[in-house]
């Protein structure tokens, strides 16, 4: 996805959350409140579960993804995630266009929470709710947060005790340099959109549902998110009729190859996929976030519908 060059991006949505150095190292994040220990998946596997559709991964809506020994990073890593160049604040600062948007990863969170939080703002008062602004909060190695304090380990997440999104500064460039991501802008952007559909779940009173029931293949848990992958498809058809707070266009028409784009993250992990690269064999009992056809499923949903009442994940029979 594009955005349009002579957009004017609102930094007032976002805020810097500092630098918090080395210090997580091998620890894998702080204590967080009403939190359960995460295990059974490798390292890695748990990142990327995280750092694609982050929170909650534990079921925990209080929780943000993973606990003290469910993910660590060297000192080195984490070091590194906050190294090179401006502090985090600076960089918002410098964060003025969608031209800006088109060459910067952090400029192009500011500009895709500009644009999902423009949708809301207009679409959920036709499903009787006011839509509550949240702001992100962009961070480089950890940060504190009403949730507890958050590391870089534990990619984007969102904090309902606070109601503001969370995003390591590093998140895209690691994505894409380690992990593989094919760094496609909608790849990107979907992450943040995922993420305010959680807000937008909180906002509707049914987010806590994946605390009761927090594992498995209908759990309440996998249809949170998946729910909020069908909310992430909503926004996307919708993204090019949002506008910068003087009117102007934000984000050029989506392109089939955006689509591609979103659907192969989503796919790449999906909960099956995961498990049969980690451990050589699916176990749909400890699913948290749904199969790659679940997850692809869902943000078509949202996509070809536009529908906020076409995503009721919690009544649907059949999953995908």
């Amino acid at each position: 996805m594009t955005f349009n060059d002579n957009a004017q991006l609102d930094t007032s949505q976002v805020e810097s959350g500092g630098s918090g150095g080395g210090g997580f190292g091998g620890g894998g994040g702080g204590a967080l409140p009403g939190g359960v220990g995460v295990g059974g998946i490798g390292g890695l596997i748990l990142l990327l579960i995280m750092m694609f559709f982050g929170g909650n991964l534990t079921g925990d809506p209080s929780t943000p993804s993973g606990q003290p020994g469910g993910m660590s990073m060297s000192s080195n890593e984490v070091s590194a995630a906050g190294a090179g160049g401006d502090t985090v604040s600076q960089r918002i600062s410098q964060c003025k266009t969608g031209a800006d948007a088109n060459r910067d990863d952090t400029c192009r969170v500011i500009g895709t929470v500009n644009s999902v939080q423009n949708f809301w703002s207009q679409a959920l008062p036709q499903y009787g709710q006011e839509y509550t602004p949240a702001k992100t909060v962009l961070y480089s190695g950890a940060t504190q947060t009403a949730c507890g304090t958050g590391s870089s380990a534990m990619g984007p997440f969102y904090c309902p005790l606070d109601q503001k999104i969370y995003i390591d500064v590093s998140f895209f460039n690691e994505l894409s340099t380690k992990y593989g991501s094919d760094g496609g802008n909608l790849a990107q952007m979907y992450v943040v959109a995922h993420e305010y559909g959680h807000h937008v779940q909180n906002i509707f009173g049914v987010l806590g549902r994946a605390q009761q029931d927090p594992q498995g293949p209908t759990s309440a848990a996998v249809r949170t998110e998946l729910q909020a992958d069908c909310y992430a498809g909503i926004w996307t058809r919708n993204a090019s009729t949002t506008t910068d707070q003087g009117g102007e266009q934000l984000i050029e028409p989506v392109t089939q190859q955006d689509i591609q784009s979103a659907l192969s993250a989503a796919s790449a992990v999906g909960d099956d996929r995961i498990q049969e690269k980690a451990q050589g064999r699916v176990t749909p009992e400890n699913w948290t976030h749904g199969s790659a056809v679940q997850r692809q499923k869902w943000f078509v949903q949202g996509y070809n519908t536009g529908d906020v009442n076409a995503c009721d994940t919690f009544r649907a029979q059949d999953l995908g």
